[in-house]
């Protein structure tokens, strides 16, 4: 097993987990397969309970792990399906350390950082690192491994420590360490510099690990000077510092990477000859290399556009709807169409915003009236939510492309209950428990006091209704596009959800005109709502964005740009 550690410097997000997924990319282009780990030091358990707008998206996996955004960029670059434990986390070392300490498995010996959680975490990597999490069900080649934060932050020393003994137990020639760092440019001339690095650098050996490439991220490409300086002041050779500048598209990062020979630096320094490689395997390594290509290519080349307008609570950070802007992106290409997205804060087009900001009410709204597609992503709490009915209700009436997404969904079924069923009350019972009309309702197994896994999380079936296979436009979407067997009528998609619509009502909408055409496998529980006389008004309970990928899209985003584009 060969190791990979992606570190990171000066500031945090600074794009690893792109970098991660990228050499990722380029490693299978040559036919090894290679899985990733998330490294991230705060002390919760899991990402779950992470505010979005702090933390970014909650990605959820198969397992019904709640796990930080770049396991979806790793799913999502690497086409792998991976578990809740290929993230790491401080709480989850801690946890598992105490309760051994507890079990009496620590023989009496006095619980350390070192060796006790250091020992803990490599033990961890190297079990995680070698479960299958491709289509061939054998070992992975390569495991990249990606520390969360940045180099000399009090919470990641653990780690840094774990990391510079893991060098040691696995060898020199299967362990390579990439820095990813950050090349300001200062000043009316544009000067690049090198400080910020050279500091980071000396930061990291002075903790005991030497990186074997430093990847600069930059606004352009770096000047040969500059490269040199970095070379000199960093101990490493003109070829082990590469340029990570600004691209079109972080789908242009693999190939940019390639370009400066990063692919032959960690042959060399990996011995990566040495693994065994099917033909099999390197004409699926080649096939990717062709399909990548072409799709940046086609990116580059799109001349229409879309534009989707965006309703959500969290809009201030828009990585909190990261997987949402990756399927569309996936449908735009291939519908080839440039995505234009439009994003709209939930709570300004509600009418009490009127009041108090009259301006922005009209801004809010005149932004919603120019979208060829409304989009209404998933959400927890009361603020915003009427104006997310107020965009359903405006989508319906108005004949424009809708996808509901979990909250999406509930929300346009409060609306049809409202305005075309006649009960004016209807609500959630998230957001009004004494409603009389509670037409969306807490699911019995789910725990109200306890939020931490608590949902119904991961994987789960949806079975299509008979009859439905003569006029559903999802069904048909699920069915060509490879989603869905042939000749089979259910399909697997990821969950994340506390609140359910109250099937005690489903007979009503249905006779008023909105069916309901996918259900779980008691056909009790609501999973996909379709109106009929209207181009594309969609709502999924489950997230189908999280099984999107750049070259096999989504169904439900499909069909939604589809019908957006015209």
């Amino acid at each position: 097993m060969k190791y990979i550690l992606v570190s990171g410097g000066v500031i945090s997000g600074i794009g690893k987990g792109i970098f991660a997924s990228s050499l990722g990319v380029l490693l299978k282009t040559i036919g090894l397969k290679v899985t990733a780990i998330k490294i991230d030091p705060y002390m919760n358990i899991d990402a779950g309970t992470m505010s979005p707008i702090e933390h970014g998206e909650v990605f959820v996996l198969n397992d019904g792990g709640e796990v930080d955004l770049d396991l979806g960029n790793y799913e999502r670059f690497l086409d792998v399906t991976l578990t809740r434990d290929n993230n790491i986390t401080t709480g989850k070392i801690y946890q598992q350390v105490i309760q051994k300490e507890r079990k009496g498995e620590y023989l009496g010996k006095t619980v350390q950082v070192v060796p006790h959680i250091t020992d803990a975490i490599q033990e961890w990597i190297e079990r995680v690192a070698m479960v299958p999490v491709d289509h061939s069900g054998e070992k992975p080649d390569v495991c990249i491994i990606e520390l969360g934060g940045t180099v000399g932050d009090i919470e990641s020393a653990p780690f840094v420590e774990a990391m510079r003994q893991f060098q040691f137990r696995v060898g020199h020639a299967n362990f390579a360490l990439a820095h990813v760092s950050l090349v300001p440019v200062i000043g009316p001339v544009g000067e690049q510099k090198t400080k910020p690095t050279q500091a980071t650098i000396r930061e990291l050996r002075a903790l005991g690990l030497s990186p074997d490439l430093i990847a600069c991220r930059c606004c352009k490409a770096l000047e040969p000077e500059v490269r040199a300086k970095i070379s000199m002041f960093c101990h490493v050779g003109k070829e082990q510092v590469i340029s990570v500048r600004d691209v079109l598209s972080t789908y242009h990062v693999p190939l940019l990477l390639e370009e400066q020979g990063v692919l032959s630096f960690f042959h060399k320094r990996l011995g990566l000859d040495n693994i065994h490689i099917s033909a099999d395997q390197l004409i699926k390594g080649e096939s990717i290399l062709k399909k990548w290509t072409k799709l940046t290519e086609d990116h580059d080349r799109l001349k229409k556009s879309v534009t989707i307008v965006l309703v959500g609570k969290y809009t201030n950070l828009q990585d909190s709807y990261l997987s949402v802007i990756k399927a569309l992106e996936h449908s735009g290409l291939k519908c080839e169409r440039k995505l234009i997205l439009k994003w709209v804060e939930a709570s300004e087009l509600e009418h009490e915003f009127e009041k108090v900001n009259p301006d922005k009410y009209r801004e809010a709204w005149n932004v919603l009236s120019s979208a060829n597609g409304i989009l209404v992503p998933g959400g927890f709490g009361n603020r915003g939510t009427e104006g997310k009915v107020a965009a359903a209700k405006w989508a319906r009436e108005k004949k424009v492309p809708y996808l509901g997404i979990c909250l999406g969904l509930q929300v346009a079924v409060i609306e049809f209950a409202r305005n075309v069923c006649g009960f004016s009350d209807a609500n959630s019972e998230e957001f009004e428990p004494h409603s009389k009309h509670k037409i969306v309702i807490n699911m019995p197994e789910v725990s109200l006091t306890h939020l931490g896994g608590t949902m119904r999380l991961g994987m789960r079936s949806t079975i299509f209704k008979d009859g439905t296979e003569k006029w559903s436009i999802t069904r048909k979407l699920y069915e060509v596009s490879g989603f869905m067997a042939v000749g089979k009528r259910s399909i697997e998609e990821r969950h994340r959800h506390r609140y359910e619509v109250n099937p005690t009502y489903i007979s009503k909408f249905e006779e008023k005109g909105m069916h309901f055409v996918g259900r779980d496998e008691k056909g009790e529980r609501m999973e996909i709502m379709e109106l009929k006389d209207h181009p594309f008004f969609v709502g999924t309970q489950y997230h189908p964005e999280y099984l999107s990928r750049p070259l096999n899209p989504s169904p439900p985003f499909l069909g939604f740009v589809m019908a957006s584009a015209g």
